[in-house]
């Protein structure tokens, strides 16, 4: 895999996330509505650049060394005071399979620990979701448990597994 940077989520790539959006494992996966309505992606820029006033939420968009959007790389929920970070990542389809989901959330988690001076980072992963356990492991969480049936889209329930990473974890 080639080198890859997390750059601040900006109205720069709206126009290459919205076939991101249009994937079917994104939208299976994420919070994403399916199907996204119209301006979604402006909307939930937005959401990320008033959480980044506001110190409750930051978005990273992973890029290749040319520039081109591979993903996001999400903080969508920062308790500062608990110093608490939940993180979560998404991968265009064209990039899937060459580790860049790895090396974001690497990066993403590094970033958390040494920015956020957090204690405790949580990834929440639907059950069905084994490509981004693998990740998760790869970047050394824990897989705590499972939340029966708490993720609700389109009419259908499903469980999250919670997966976490402290500061003293090897």
């Amino acid at each position: 895999m080639s080198a890859i940077t997390l750059v601040p989520f900006g109205p720069q790539h709206l126009e290459a996330l919205e076939p991101m959006l249009e994937d079917q494992e994104v939208r299976r996966h994420t919070f994403v509505p399916d199907p996204p309505q119209p301006g979604f992606a402006r909307r939930w820029l937005d959401r990320y650049e008033q959480g980044r006033r506001d110190g409750t939420r930051l978005g990273f968009a992973v890029v290749d060394a040319e520039g081109t959007l591979l993903g996001l790389a999400l903080a969508p929920r920062i308790e500062a005071e608990a110093r608490t970070v939940e993180l979560g990542y998404l991968v265009a389809p064209e990039a899937r399979g060459r580790g860049v989901a790895t090396e974001a959330l690497r990066l993403l988690t590094d970033w958390a620990f040494r920015e956020l001076a957090a204690e405790r980072i949580e990834l929440r992963i639907a059950a069905e979701n084994t490509a981004s356990q693998r990740v998760a492991e790869r970047c050394g969480y824990v897989r705590e448990g499972v939340l029966r049936s708490t993720y609700f889209k389109n009419g259908l329930r499903q469980d999250t597994e919670i997966w976490s990473r402290l500061p003293s974890d090897p």
